[in-house]
Protein backbone atom coordinates (compact mmCIF):
# COMPACT_ATOMS: atom_id res chain seq x y z
CA UNK A 1 0.00 0.00 0.00
CA UNK A 2 2.86 2.38 0.84
CA UNK A 3 4.41 1.56 -3.14
CA UNK A 4 1.35 3.08 -4.24
CA UNK A 5 1.14 5.85 -2.30
CA UNK A 6 4.37 6.50 -3.23
CA UNK A 7 3.54 6.16 -7.15
CA UNK A 8 0.63 8.19 -6.68
CA UNK A 9 2.95 11.34 -5.08
CA UNK A 10 5.35 10.70 -7.75
CA UNK A 11 3.30 10.93 -10.80
CA UNK A 12 0.83 14.05 -8.88
CA UNK A 13 5.02 15.73 -9.23
CA UNK A 14 5.52 14.92 -12.67
CA UNK A 15 2.25 16.33 -13.04
CA UNK A 16 3.13 19.73 -11.22
CA UNK A 17 6.12 20.16 -13.67
CA UNK A 18 3.57 19.37 -16.75
CA UNK A 19 1.87 22.42 -15.20
CA UNK A 20 4.47 24.47 -15.30
CA UNK A 21 5.39 24.04 -18.85
CA UNK A 22 2.20 23.64 -20.53
CA UNK A 23 1.19 27.24 -20.19
CA UNK A 24 4.82 28.31 -21.49
CA UNK A 25 4.46 26.36 -24.22
CA UNK A 26 1.03 27.20 -25.35
CA UNK A 27 1.31 31.19 -24.82
CA UNK A 28 4.94 31.58 -26.33
CA UNK A 29 4.44 34.03 -28.78
CA UNK A 30 2.71 36.28 -25.88
CA UNK A 31 5.86 35.76 -23.25
CA UNK A 32 8.37 36.65 -26.37
CA UNK A 33 6.70 39.38 -26.92
CA UNK A 34 5.59 40.59 -23.39
CA UNK A 35 9.14 40.09 -22.07
CA UNK A 36 11.22 41.74 -24.87
CA UNK A 37 10.67 45.04 -23.20
CA UNK A 38 10.13 46.36 -19.54
CA UNK A 39 7.61 48.63 -21.17
CA UNK A 40 5.04 45.06 -21.25
CA UNK A 41 5.84 43.68 -17.71
CA UNK A 42 2.58 44.55 -16.35
CA UNK A 43 1.04 42.18 -19.64
CA UNK A 44 3.95 40.17 -19.00
CA UNK A 45 2.12 39.68 -15.24
CA UNK A 46 -1.12 39.70 -16.12
CA UNK A 47 0.01 36.19 -17.58
CA UNK A 48 1.99 35.14 -14.92
CA UNK A 49 -1.13 35.75 -12.06
CA UNK A 50 -3.31 33.40 -14.91
CA UNK A 51 -0.16 30.58 -14.71
CA UNK A 52 -0.06 30.86 -11.48
CA UNK A 53 -3.47 30.00 -10.90
CA UNK A 54 -3.37 27.05 -13.55
CA UNK A 55 -0.69 25.43 -11.65
CA UNK A 56 -2.10 25.70 -7.99
CA UNK A 57 -5.99 24.68 -8.78
CA UNK A 58 -4.60 21.81 -11.76
CA UNK A 59 -2.69 20.47 -8.88
CA UNK A 60 -5.97 20.80 -6.27
CA UNK A 61 -4.50 23.60 -4.38
CA UNK A 62 -7.39 26.32 -3.36
CA UNK A 63 -5.91 29.64 -2.34
CA UNK A 64 -7.90 30.96 0.78
CA UNK A 65 -7.07 34.47 1.28
CA UNK A 66 -7.44 37.15 4.36
CA UNK A 67 -6.33 40.58 3.98
CA UNK A 68 -5.83 42.71 7.30
CA UNK A 69 -5.04 45.16 4.95
CA UNK A 70 -5.33 45.75 0.98
CA UNK A 71 -2.90 46.91 -0.85
CA UNK A 72 -3.58 50.27 -2.93
CA UNK A 73 -3.73 50.23 -6.75
CA UNK A 74 -0.70 52.29 -8.54
CA UNK A 75 1.22 52.42 -5.29
CA UNK A 76 5.05 50.34 -4.87
CA UNK A 77 5.23 47.58 -2.19
CA UNK A 78 7.60 45.40 -0.64
CA UNK A 79 6.30 42.19 -0.61
CA UNK A 80 7.71 39.62 2.19
CA UNK A 81 6.82 36.63 2.99
CA UNK A 82 7.57 33.03 4.85
CA UNK A 83 9.45 30.84 2.32
CA UNK A 84 9.07 27.23 2.55
CA UNK A 85 7.88 25.38 -1.14
CA UNK A 86 8.58 26.22 -4.53
CA UNK A 87 4.44 26.87 -4.58
CA UNK A 88 5.66 30.26 -2.45
CA UNK A 89 5.94 31.89 -5.85
CA UNK A 90 2.46 30.86 -7.52
CA UNK A 91 0.80 31.74 -4.39
CA UNK A 92 2.57 34.68 -4.67
CA UNK A 93 1.34 35.75 -7.57
CA UNK A 94 -2.14 34.46 -7.31
CA UNK A 95 -2.34 36.67 -3.94
CA UNK A 96 -0.93 39.82 -5.16
CA UNK A 97 -2.87 41.74 -7.83
CA UNK A 98 -0.49 44.82 -7.85
CA UNK A 99 1.99 44.24 -10.52
CA UNK A 100 5.73 43.09 -8.48
CA UNK A 101 9.35 41.54 -9.33
CA UNK A 102 10.44 39.05 -7.77
CA UNK A 103 13.97 39.12 -6.45
CA UNK A 104 15.43 35.75 -6.37
CA UNK A 105 18.64 33.56 -6.63
CA UNK A 106 20.12 32.93 -9.86
CA UNK A 107 20.75 29.24 -10.06
CA UNK A 108 16.44 29.46 -10.80
CA UNK A 109 17.32 30.44 -14.32
CA UNK A 110 19.09 27.28 -14.85
CA UNK A 111 16.12 25.15 -15.36
CA UNK A 112 15.06 24.89 -19.62
CA UNK A 113 12.60 27.16 -20.47
CA UNK A 114 11.22 28.35 -17.36
CA UNK A 115 14.77 29.58 -16.60
CA UNK A 116 14.62 31.74 -20.05
CA UNK A 117 11.61 33.65 -18.83
CA UNK A 118 13.07 33.80 -15.31
CA UNK A 119 15.85 35.59 -16.06
CA UNK A 120 14.39 38.04 -18.55
CA UNK A 121 11.83 38.85 -16.03
CA UNK A 122 13.32 38.93 -12.18
CA UNK A 123 16.05 40.50 -11.03
CA UNK A 124 18.29 37.94 -10.14
CA UNK A 125 21.09 37.97 -7.07
CA UNK A 126 24.45 36.08 -6.21
CA UNK A 127 24.50 36.42 -2.99
CA UNK A 128 28.04 35.48 -2.65
CA UNK A 129 28.80 38.32 -5.01
CA UNK A 130 29.29 42.67 -3.78
CA UNK A 131 28.87 43.51 -7.40
CA UNK A 132 26.07 41.64 -7.73
CA UNK A 133 23.91 42.99 -4.57
CA UNK A 134 25.06 46.55 -5.97
CA UNK A 135 23.40 45.44 -9.65
CA UNK A 136 20.08 44.37 -7.14
CA UNK A 137 19.40 47.89 -5.72
CA UNK A 138 20.05 49.53 -9.25
CA UNK A 139 17.51 47.08 -10.77
CA UNK A 140 15.27 47.85 -8.11
CA UNK A 141 15.51 51.22 -8.41
CA UNK A 142 14.56 51.21 -11.83
CA UNK A 143 11.56 49.15 -11.18
CA UNK A 144 9.94 50.57 -8.73
CA UNK A 145 10.23 53.78 -11.31
CA UNK A 146 8.36 52.23 -13.80
CA UNK A 147 5.26 51.82 -10.76
CA UNK A 148 5.92 48.55 -10.10
CA UNK A 149 6.40 46.76 -6.77
CA UNK A 150 9.30 44.42 -5.26
CA UNK A 151 8.66 40.88 -3.74
CA UNK A 152 11.69 39.10 -1.74
CA UNK A 153 11.41 36.16 0.51
CA UNK A 154 13.79 37.28 2.98
CA UNK A 155 15.15 34.14 4.06
CA UNK A 156 17.10 33.61 1.28
CA UNK A 157 15.95 30.41 0.65
CA UNK A 158 14.45 27.68 2.42
CA UNK A 159 15.87 26.66 5.05
CA UNK A 160 17.91 23.52 5.21
CA UNK A 161 15.95 22.51 8.45
CA UNK A 162 12.62 21.41 7.76
CA UNK A 163 11.02 21.52 11.19
CA UNK A 164 12.45 25.36 11.58
CA UNK A 165 9.22 27.23 11.77
CA UNK A 166 11.06 30.26 10.54
CA UNK A 167 14.63 31.06 9.60
CA UNK A 168 16.76 34.04 10.33
CA UNK A 169 15.87 37.62 7.37
CA UNK A 170 18.54 39.18 5.34
CA UNK A 171 18.83 43.05 4.92
CA UNK A 172 18.03 43.54 1.77
CA UNK A 173 14.50 43.81 1.66
CA UNK A 174 14.42 46.42 4.52
CA UNK A 175 17.14 48.00 3.14
CA UNK A 176 15.23 49.02 -0.28
CA UNK A 177 11.99 49.52 1.40
CA UNK A 178 13.70 52.03 3.69
CA UNK A 179 15.70 53.96 0.81
CA UNK A 180 12.85 54.00 -1.51
CA UNK A 181 10.39 54.86 1.16
CA UNK A 182 7.98 52.11 0.26
CA UNK A 183 5.70 50.37 3.00
CA UNK A 184 6.56 46.39 3.71
CA UNK A 185 3.90 44.21 3.46
CA UNK A 186 4.21 41.00 5.34
CA UNK A 187 2.20 37.71 3.96
CA UNK A 188 2.11 34.52 5.89
CA UNK A 189 1.79 31.33 4.32
CA UNK A 190 0.37 28.99 6.54
CA UNK A 191 0.27 25.75 4.27
CA UNK A 192 2.84 25.60 1.41
CA UNK A 193 5.26 23.15 3.48
CA UNK A 194 2.60 20.60 4.75
CA UNK A 195 0.82 20.70 0.97
CA UNK A 196 4.00 20.51 -1.07
CA UNK A 197 7.42 20.29 0.71
CA UNK A 198 10.83 19.72 -0.74
CA UNK A 199 10.79 16.44 -0.06
CA UNK A 200 9.85 14.85 -3.12
CA UNK A 201 7.53 11.89 -1.68
CA UNK A 202 5.67 13.92 0.32
CA UNK A 203 2.56 16.28 -0.25
CA UNK A 204 -1.30 16.22 -1.02
CA UNK A 205 -3.54 18.57 -2.44
CA UNK A 206 -6.15 20.99 -0.19
CA UNK A 207 -6.17 24.70 0.79
CA UNK A 208 -3.51 26.79 0.68
CA UNK A 209 -4.06 29.78 3.55
CA UNK A 210 -2.55 33.23 2.92
CA UNK A 211 -2.42 36.31 4.83
CA UNK A 212 -1.54 39.58 4.36
CA UNK A 213 -0.67 41.34 7.54
CA UNK A 214 -1.14 45.21 8.49
CA UNK A 215 1.36 47.35 6.89
CA UNK A 216 4.76 48.40 7.62
CA UNK A 217 5.37 52.68 7.18
CA UNK A 218 8.96 52.96 5.96
CA UNK A 219 8.38 57.17 6.13
CA UNK A 220 10.95 59.13 7.80
CA UNK A 221 13.17 56.05 8.67
CA UNK A 222 17.11 55.67 8.24
CA UNK A 223 18.83 52.84 6.41
CA UNK A 224 20.71 51.99 10.16
CA UNK A 225 17.24 51.68 11.11
CA UNK A 226 16.68 48.70 9.01
CA UNK A 227 17.41 45.97 11.73
CA UNK A 228 14.74 46.93 13.57
CA UNK A 229 12.23 47.00 11.10
CA UNK A 230 13.74 43.65 9.73
CA UNK A 231 13.27 42.27 13.32
CA UNK A 232 9.42 43.82 13.89
CA UNK A 233 8.67 42.12 10.32
CA UNK A 234 9.82 39.11 11.34
CA UNK A 235 8.41 38.81 14.53
CA UNK A 236 4.97 39.65 13.18
CA UNK A 237 5.28 36.39 10.68
CA UNK A 238 6.66 34.00 13.36
CA UNK A 239 3.87 34.77 15.30
CA UNK A 240 1.23 33.98 13.09
CA UNK A 241 2.91 30.99 12.18
CA UNK A 242 3.33 29.37 15.80
CA UNK A 243 0.34 30.56 16.60
CA UNK A 244 -1.19 28.54 13.59
CA UNK A 245 1.30 25.51 14.57
CA UNK A 246 -0.24 25.37 18.34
Amino acid sequence: MRIFSKLAVLFWRIWFYLLVLIPIVVLLPFLLLFTASEQYYKQFFILARWWALFILYGMGFYPEIKRLQVPQKDTSYMFVANHTSMLDIMLMLAVIRNPFVFVGKKELAKFPLFGFFYKRTCILVDRNNIKSRKQVYDSAQRRLKQGNSICIFPEGGVPDDLNLVLDSFKDGAFRLAIEHQIAVVPLVFYDNKKRFPYSFFKGKPGRLRAEILPFFSTQGLKTEEKTILKQQVRKAILNKLTADKA
